[in-house]
């Protein structure tokens, strides 16, 4: 079994393809079953964010896997695998690995250094774990991958610069408006993108209005930060007073229609409107931008200010980026020969089950055959035959663990299932209780180790 990731992001694929593969909480249940149902892919979980979807799986082949993840991939975005294929990234073992890990770190997000994909990484491998998609090799990973990610923010200065996506688009408001200290922001969308944005604005100063389909929990976000709910009924009249619109809404189609902002500006006598649309797929019709004293900021501009190298997130120091992934490789290495000496461990456990069974087996027909023995020297025949299993299995056993680390290390451990003639059943209870200690050592879980 093999890690890999598969994927389409904001580092390869144009915003209107990214728009094809906005998924529901249903969308990311369904892929997952699709993924673990397919022929070559054992465990699987499934990220998706406003720019990017990445699959991270288990799988027994490289290219069954491969096509396996591309085909739910393709389906998701309504599009043939051929299509696609342009603007798809693979990374396989190590190299899927450090890929996690720098997405964790946020090193591979629109924003260098940002915080917010942890959350989103951490709510993924959540999903998978209820849906029963991650097992013995993935729990693990996934685990590593949450540690790694809060590592690099801890212990490096690649904070300095993670800002949030929110934070970035709101610098990018105000070098065109100024300050937004005393303007009126009107925020569309109560969810985790929206309560930061209303957040991030409360801090700087705006007066925050809060607009949602469900009004108890857009009363809730404007009350925690001072600010005021509207109904979203009225988004026309709210439009017309505000200074910015932002909009981050998880709904499937548009919210904010070109009518609309229309009729908002005709009340609001030549002032401009600064539209900040961070949904995906998007929340306002694009023709929006098209309307007089209109300014749009949207993923599209922002991605293409990071393609171009003028936007401000990639300011992170070059010694930070450099200690981060100091230690993401470090951490690769590291878990590469955790996940290799899980797998001898079931061979090596497998071949002391078996000369275990040997011994009883023999010291059975050894009081069969001397009945009289009696028990002390019985008990020291025992422990006799059982020093010298254990020696003899002494050296093979740690010299196969040891070399599991190391470059075709987990051959080893098929010489000596060969050698042996050990079969993989010897090895089920030894894998099960490998996963039953992977989730009770899950540090995201109440109680587990911190």
């Amino acid at each position: 079994m093999s890690l890999l990731a598969v994927g389409v992001s904001h580092q390869t694929a144009p915003l209107a393809l990214l728009e094809q593969f906005a998924m529901t909480t249903d969308d990311r249940v369904k892929a997952l079953h699709e993924l673990v149902e397919s022929d070559h892919v054992s465990e699987a979980v499934v990220l998706a964010t406003c720019n990017r979807i990445e699959v991270f799986a288990e799988v027994e082949r490289f290219h069954g896997g491969v096509t396996d993840v591309s085909r739910v991939l393709a389906r998701q975005a309504g599009a043939t695998v051929e299509e696609l294929s342009p603007y798809v990234t693979v990374h396989y073992e190590d190299q899927a690995l450090t890929h996690l890990f720098s997405v964790a770190a946020g090193l591979d997000s629109m924003v260098v250094g940002e915080t917010q994909v942890l959350g989103q990484l951490r709510a993924a491998y959540a999903l998978a774990r209820e849906e029963g998609t991650v097992g013995r090799a993935l729990h693990p990973v996934a685990q590593r991958a949450l540690r790694v990610g809060k590592r690099v923010h801890s212990e490096t200065g690649i904070d300095k610069a993670g800002a949030s996506l929110v934070s970035v688009a709101l610098d990018r408001v105000e070098s065109r408006t100024g300050s937004l200290r005393d303007r009126v922001v009107l925020v569309v969308g109560a969810g985790s993108m929206g309560a930061l944005a209303a957040t991030t604005l409360a801090r700087r100063g705006a007066a925050v209005v809060v607009s949602s389909r469900t009004e108890a929990t857009a009363a809730r976000l404007a009350d925690s930060v001072g600010g005021r709910m509207a109904e979203l009924s009225r988004l026309p009249q709210e439009l017309a007073e505000a200074d910015v619109l932002v909009t981050c809404t998880g709904a499937s189609g548009l919210v904010v229609g070109t009518d609309v902002v229309a009729e908002a500006l005709a009340d609001r006598a030549g002032r401009p409107l600064v539209v900040v649309d961070l949904a995906l797929p998007r929340d306002v019709d694009p023709d929006v931008a098209a309307l007089p004293g209109v300014h749009v900021v949207d993923l599209a501009l922002l991605q293409g200010e990071r393609a171009s190298g003028t936007a401000g997130p990639d300011a992170v120091g070059a010694a930070d980026v450099a200690a981060a992934r100091a230690l993401i490789e470090t951490e690769t290495a590291l878990l590469r020969v955790e996940r290799q000496a899980a797998e001898v461990a079931p061979t090596v456990s497998a071949l002391r089950s078996q000369a275990a069974e040997v011994v009883d087996a023999e010291l059975l027909r050894l009081s069969g055959r001397l009945p009289d023995l009696d028990a002390r020297a019985r008990a020291e025949v025992a422990r006799t035959v059982h020093r010298v299993v254990d020696k003899l299995l002494h050296e093979p056993t740690v010299r196969v663990k040891e070399l599991a680390g190391s470059p075709g290390g987990t051959d080893y451990a098929g010489a000596l299932r060969a050698l042996f003639g050990l079969g993989i059943d010897a090895a089920v209870d030894v894998e099960a209780a490998s996963l039953a200690e992977a989730v009770a050592g899950d540090p995201e879980r109440p109680g587990g180790p911190t």
